[in-house]
């Protein structure tokens, strides 16, 4: 049977392990890019996995004064469709990451 001491020492070991794989996954998700887009294309937003917003393209044909709320209700539709693919986008990688781990059902990370 292992001492005290070994155990300690092994699952301290374990949870270093799992911190650097988090880091690990978190600074990949700021490099995974997903796009939003609403008006059949004529608004896009870029983000990143983790919510970041990286870039905006409005079509030239939306710049009309008249069109104003319409263009801002279609910038809202594209950063909602860019954040629930950045929000499908990290949850594959979390789960990449926590697939040889066994938590309890529910149990989320980070904390």
């Amino acid at each position: 049977m292992k001492s005290m001491e070994e155990m300690l020492k092994a699952a301290q070991q374990a949870a270093e392990t799992v911190q650097a794989q988090m880091a690990e996954a978190q600074a990949k998700l700021d490099s995974v890019e997903v796009e939003g887009m609403s008006g059949g294309g004529l608004v896009r937003i870029t983000a990143s996995a983790k919510g970041r917003i990286k870039a905006i393209s409005i079509d030239d044909s939306l710049m009309v004064p008249a069109d104003k709320q319409m263009l801002e209700d279609l910038l809202a539709a594209a950063f909602n469709d860019a954040r629930e693919k950045a929000d499908q986008a990290s949850n594959a990688e979390m789960g990449k990451m926590t697939s040889g781990l066994q938590l309890p059902p529910g149990f989320k990370l980070p904390f």
